[in-house]
């Protein structure tokens, strides 16, 4: 059975739910543009030939878009419902694109080694940069969660 006090926390969670996988969609789109196809610097899977490794971002980007459509129909039922925290889902959106660079940047980078940020160059910039960048939204947006976590919807 449902208590009010979690009854009255669904919304908030909602919120961030909605912002995160955004955020995770938002990363994986600024990622598959700017990276893959305009710089060219790299693909999601860079161990096989270019008709794989252009495949391997096909799938990558329908992943973010998946993200991006879903968080957006949370987004609208939180508006129609009245219950949309704006501040909350804004540190939320921060936190997804965070967390999902600082997973691409040491997981799938480092760990997995599927691909570089790029190739033949010395990558502690570039990996520094990345992380750094992943760090910092993830910061903030844990700040902005901490900071409206009392916030509840004016119905």
């Amino acid at each position: 059975m449902n208590s009010p006090h979690a009854d009255a926390l669904r919304p908030a969670r909602r919120n961030v739910v909605s912002g995160v996988l955004v955020g995770i969609g938002i990363a994986a789109f600024v990622d598959e543009v700017v990276f893959h196809q305009l710089l060219q610097w790299h693909h999601f899977y860079d161990k096989s030939t270019a008709s794989v490794g252009l495949f391997s971002d096909g799938l990558f980007h329908a992943f973010g878009w998946f993200a991006v459509v879903a968080g957006l129909f949370l987004f609208a039922d939180l508006r129609r419902r009245g219950v949309l925290l704006p501040a909350r889902w804004a540190g939320a959106v921060l936190l997804g694109t965070g967390a999902f660079q600082l997973y691409d940047g040491t997981v799938q980078h480092k760990l997995l080694t599927l691909h570089q940020i790029r190739y033949d160059v010395e990558l502690l910039p570039y990996d520094l940069a990345w992380n750094s960048a992943a760090v910092l939204m993830i910061g903030a947006g844990t700040l902005l969660l901490v900071r409206t976590g009392t916030d509840r919807p004016r119905r």
